[in-house]
Parts: structure tokens; C-alpha cells; sequence
């Protein structure tokens, strides 16, 4: 049986005034399922081309926190809401270092596997 699930792609954006953007990482909420992860990949030679000073260790800190809200591995407040709080909590807009893309619907009976073709398909350098 298929259930609908959302996603958003996390973007790396080294200097908001100039709107470039790196795809960092992938959130997956599937309710019915309760379900919600991330994963990520940080290509430093990519955001590198985009701004030479990034704060690369801040971006790092900042996946990590992301993905331990989508966990319950993060020691965080956040931890106590459920998990569509979360995702909602984590794609809402912002003007930081992290940001994500508009949330995407599709279905799925494999929500980890889903999550792995969105990953190597919208995340990872093409091969």
C-alpha cells in the first residue's frame, strides 16, 4: 500500500544577497508512516566556487541539528513536538545559511528508498 509523503530539498546559501544556492540534503516527512529523515552531502569544492569564505563547520553543525529534529537524536526542544511539527518547523521560510526548497508531494511504499533516490538524484554532483 502507497502513502503520500512531502519532501524538501536543504540548500547551503553562502551570501542570500546574491540568491545562489547549493543542494545540501533532502527532508522526507511521510505521515501515515511516521516517518521523518534527512540526508545529506556537502560538496566543499561546490560551495567553495559560490563563496571562498563559507563557513563550512557552521554548515556541518547546522545538517547535524536538522537531522537529529527529523531523528529525536538532537537534545533540542524541538524533539518534544511530533513529527509534522517538526517538518513544518524545518521548511519554514528563513534568511540563514540553511533554508529549504518549497515542499514536493509523492507516494511511496519505501519511504527510506525514496529518500535515497531523491538524495543521489537532486543532492549528489551528477556522475
Amino acid at each position: 500500500m502507497s502513502h503520500v509523503f512531502e519532501y524538501a530539498l536543504l540548500r547551503a546559501v553562502p551570501r542570500q544577497e546574491r540568491g545562489e544556492f547549493l543542494n545540501v540534503g533532502v527532508l522526507l516527512y511521510c505521515s501515515p508512516l511516521d516517518y521523518l529523515r534527512c540526508k545529506t552531502h556537502v560538496d566543499e569544492a561546490r560551495l567553495r566556487a559560490l563563496d571562498p569564505g563559507i563557513d563550512l563547520e557552521l554548515l556541518g553543525d547546522s545538517l547535524r541539528l536538522w537531522c537529529g529534529a527529523c531523528d529525536g537524536s538532537t537534545a533540542a526542544q524541538v524533539r518534544e513536538t511530533t513529527l509534522g511539527q517538526r517538518f513544518r518547523w524545518l521548511t519554514a521560510p528563513r534568511s540563514t545559511l540553511l533554508q529549504t526548497s518549497p515542499t514536493h508531494t509523492g507516494r511511496t511504499e519505501q519511504p527510506d528508498e525514496d529518500l535515497d533516490r531523491l538524495w543521489r538524484t537532486l543532492v549528489l554532483p551528477p556522475a
